[in-house]
Order: C-alpha cells, then sequence, then structure tokens
C-alpha cells in the first residue's frame, strides 16, 4: 500500500510541475511578443528621429547655418601664415593652395549625396505618418487588423505588422493623437479631432456686446 501511496504522491507532482512549466512557457511566450512589438514600435520611432534629423541639418547647411561657417574659417585659417612667412617662395604657397583646393573639393559631393539621401528618405513616409493619414481618411473607426491589412495592400514594398501597427495606435492614443473605442472584445481607433474651442469666441464678443 506504501508502495501505491508514494507511486500517486509522485505523479501528482509530475503533474504538478508540467502544469506549471507549460503555464511558465505561455507566459514567456506573450512577454517574448509584447516585447518585440515594443522594440519594432521603438525602431520606427528611431528611424522617424533619424529622418528628421537628416532633414534639418541639410535645412541647416542650405540656410547657412551656424555649422558651416566655422568649417570655412578653419580651412582658410592655414593658408594664411604660409603666404606671410613665405613670400620670396612663391611657388610654395601655390602647392599649398592647391592641395588645400585639393582637400576641400571632395566635400561637395558628400553634401550632394546626404541631400539625394534626405529627398529619398523624404519620399518614403514613416509607420507613424502612414496609420495617421489612414485615419484621417475614414469616417469609421477601424481596427488594427483592419488598419494592417489596408497600409499592405496600399505599400505592398513595406512589412506592417499587426503587432506594431497596435503599438504604434496605442503611442497615438497616448499622445492624444488618436481616439480609442472598445465594441465587445474588439477595439477600434479613430483620429483625434480638435476644433472644439472655435465656437466660444463668438458667444463672448456677444456677451461683452
Amino acid at each position: 500500500m506504501s508502495e501505491v501511496s508514494s507511486n500517486s504522491h509522485s505523479t501528482e507532482l509530475t503533474s504538478q510541475y508540467i502544469a506549471q512549466v507549460t503555464g511558465d512557457l505561455e507566459r514567456n511566450a506573450k512577454e517574448q511578443e509584447r516585447v518585440g512589438a515594443e522594440i519594432e514600435a521603438l525602431q520606427e520611432q528611431l528611424r522617424a528621429l533619424r529622418h528628421d534629423h537628416t532633414v534639418l541639418v541639410n535645412m541647416q547647411d542650405a540656410l547657412g547655418g551656424p555649422g558651416s561657417t566655422p568649417g570655412a574659417e578653419a580651412a582658410a585659417a592655414p593658408s594664411v601664415p604660409h603666404q606671410v612667412s613665405a613670400e620670396p617662395k612663391q611657388s610654395k604657397g601655390k602647392k599649398a593652395a592647391a592641395t588645400s583646393a585639393k582637400k576641400t573639393a571632395p566635400k561637395k559631393p558628400a553634401a550632394k549625396a546626404s541631400s539625394v539621401k534626405a529627398s529619398t528618405a523624404a519620399a518614403k513616409p514613416t509607420l507613424v505618418e502612414l496609420i495617421r493619414g489612414h485615419l484621417e481618411k475614414q469616417t469609421e473607426p477601424r481596427s488594427a487588423a483592419e488598419i494592417t491589412t489596408a497600409l499592405t495592400q496600399a505599400h505592398p514594398d513595406r512589412s506592417v505588422k499587426n503587432t506594431v501597427v497596435r503599438t504604434t495606435l496605442e503611442g497615438l492614443v497616448a499622445k492624444s493623437h488618436a481616439h480609442r473605442t472598445k465594441q465587445g472584445s474588439s477595439v477600434f481607433y479613430t483620429t483625434a479631432v480638435t476644433s472644439e474651442p472655435a465656437p466660444a469666441e463668438p458667444q463672448q464678443e456677444t456677451v461683452s456686446d
């Protein structure tokens, strides 16, 4: 009898351990999916920030901002002592000017390449911009799955995942750029409309009169 009870007790412990390990595996898989979606959303935001940074840098260079003048002064500064100290030897001054001109010449294609990269990056909108633009065109609330399907059909060259779209939508809701409504077990999203304070001004004017 003791052997039978010990065997039943061991089988109960084994089944408990199996159930616990199975539950831990399910929680681990869900946590991996959640963290992976957050990482992809953060990477998308990082790409958007880098895109904005390159556009701003190119605008600063085009407008002749403070970052462009010190480089020109620094490039012109070394040529002054050579010209003053070596007045009889004009050949060395010419060589120095030629070498400085050669050093400054490759900078122009780099600027053109950066402008080309910025223009190509500007032509490709970010996922956040695509989602906001899609919501603004809709007259009815849309779910994350519907938005993912629409963006995939409109932009087949981009890999749009449902988890990333849902995380991006939640980020827009947190920034008050979108609204979230729940119908049963389904969640729908709409664009944020801020046109309420407009009718308040004429009412104040009529009261003052």
